[in-house]
């Protein structure tokens, strides 16, 4: 079977609409005389369709989109600075405030780069784990690209039966993690703790029906004539323009790039997963919904395949033992002068080898990267966050440009991103 999957559609795979404006505005100009008089609207930075304290500057002429300029800073918390101050076991609770509707993604990826450079080998359960709650965190972050860009098109009922769903994963993560949000539940070398039966058992209930869920939207929007028209042909870019634009996940699969880090450069085990790769032909706001669509599908396959593998190895080690980077389990530090030298030494300070290191992994909206550069102590000399928001963000004059202003709404939904990793 082939690990790429594409959607094809043609132009007119649903009937013009009577009065249809759908295929965007024409290039000719009325013949006005106040024509050339630019109106510069603010957009933002609050603004319910701009998902964030997003700014955009928008010069129109009548309702054409002539330029555009996104402005971002204004939830700016200096992130990458906190990292360099608090050290770097400390930072994990933070990284959780970067893509917040995907927490346990930015723990893992932030992990992956520590683990990197200190050359620590997570368990194969711990890896399992990981991958099990990634991957339903892609779904729940699609989700919110769902039900946010739907409500802001106007459909609305679309928005609860996804936040429907939103709340069952809140449950479930709950029981994993013992947080609905902001997680902090993945460590250095493997995650925190493992789970019962009882909370693998709802999650695999939860992962059998949500299938028929996501035929439910797309009964709400695959055929839809509005939904159609508002992002067909809307928020297009080519293959080249997105790899020249530095785009990445669903926006750049949308253009028909069949880059996925899972596969490429594959990270917790990821390739003995079997799975395939959603790309579109068009690179429109309706490829990347459809994208999205059946990444959402391909998540349940791989998380119930990890499902599969905690049953196999129950009983197993979720965190790895390694003294010099791993907190010993809290009954051993009650009974050992040892161990509870290894617990002081590793909240106090925590040092890791002189070096650098960068690991990225898949997210929901593309290649989030961390880079960390050591001096052998207990702070980190350097962390960098590689955040595709910044760059979905970047994205927004090359597609918004000759456009209506109404499809502004459709293009940044589209794109996909949360301003907490964008400004950081």
């Amino acid at each position: 079977m082939s690990s790429v999957q594409t959607f094809d559609y043609a132009p007119g795979a649903l009937p013009a609409a009577q009065g249809s404006t759908s295929e965007g505005p024409t290039s000719e100009l009325p013949d006005d005389p106040l024509h050339g008089e630019l109106l510069r609207l603010s957009m933002g930075p609050q603004h319910p369709a701009t998902h964030g304290v997003l700014r955009v500057v928008v010069e129109l002429d009548g309702e054409t989109i002539q330029s555009c300029e996104p402005m971002v800073g204004f939830l700016h918390r200096g992130k990458e600075k906190s990292c360099e101050s608090l050290g770097w076991a400390k930072f994990f609770p933070h990284t959780d405030r970067l893509d917040y509707v995907q927490p346990l993604m930015n723990n893992v990826g932030y992990a992956l780069a520590l683990e990197t450079l200190a050359g620590i080998a997570v368990p194969e359960r711990g890896q399992v784990v990981r991958v099990l709650l990634m991957e339903v965190s892609r779904i729940a972050a699609h989700l919110i690209y769902l039900g946010t860009t739907a409500i802001d098109l106007g459909a609305v009922s679309m928005f609860f039966a996804t936040f429907k769903e939103r709340e069952n994963i809140y449950s479930i993560l709950d029981a994993y993690t013992g947080h609905r949000m902001n997680n902090t539940y993945v460590r250095i070398g493997g995650v925190y703790c493992d789970v019962d039966e009882n909370v693998e058992r709802a999650l695999s209930e939860w992962l059998g029906r949500f299938p028929a869920c996501i035929d439910e939207y797309e009964k709400f929007l695959t055929g839809n004539r509005i939904w159609y028209d508002r992002n067909r042909g809307v928020g297009v870019i080519t293959r080249e323009q997105a790899l020249a634009w530095s785009l990445s996940g669903p926006n750049l699969r949308g253009s028909g790039m069949d880059w996925d880090l899972r596969k490429r450069s594959p990270y917790s085990g990821y390739e003995s997963y079997e799975f395939e790769i959603p790309v579109g032909t068009v690179g429109d706001a309706y490829d990347r919904y459809l994208v999205r669509i059946e990444e959402m599908r391909q998540s349940v396959k791989i998380a119930q395949q990890a499902l599969a593998r905690l049953a196999a190895t129950r009983g197993a080690e979720v965190l790895a033992e390694d003294r010099r980077y791993v907190l010993p389990p809290k009954a051993k530090v009650h009974s050992s002068m040892e161990e509870l030298i290894f617990q002081f030494k590793v909240v106090t300070d925590l040092c890791l080898p002189r070096g650098e290191a960068y690991h990225a992994i898949e997210s929901s909206k593309g290649e989030l990267g961390f880079y960390v550069a050591s001096d052998g102590t207990s702070k980190p000399l350097r962390c960098h966050i590689r955040a595709p928001g910044l760059q979905n963000v970047q994205a927004i004059p090359l597609v918004a440009q000759g456009r209506l202003f109404s499809d502004m709404v459709a293009i940044i939904g589209s794109l996909d991103f949360v301003m907490g990793e964008v400004d950081r």
